[in-house]
């Protein structure tokens, strides 16, 4: 059953490749959706796909690649949005 995510996550989050990071964990997962940097300076994610699948990548994303540093990640489940692909929104 797909499910979806909304994830907004706060730190040093911007300028450090997660963007990137994020894409190419989407891949791994079979995870559609977006991703895309906010004035504020957090990074948020909508993002579907089977619910195990969903929470492994969650899980990476809490990571983060080397040079971010989390400070937070909110989460919630909005309804399912039919995304057919992942990419970055600018």
């Amino acid at each position: 059953m797909k499910v979806h995510y909304s994830i907004q996550i706060f730190g040093r989050v911007q300028n450090v490749g997660f963007r990137y990071f994020v894409v190419t964990k989407a891949g791994e997962y079979q995870i559609n959706g977006t991703v895309k940097n906010e004035a504020d300076g957090t990074v948020v994610v909508e993002a579907e796909g089977a619910k195990e699948q969903l929470d492994i990548f969650l899980a990476d994303l809490e990571n983060g690649p080397g040079w971010a540093r989390i400070d937070d990640v909110k989460v919630s489940q909005p309804p399912v949005a039919d995304y057919n692909r992942f990419r970055v929104v600018y």
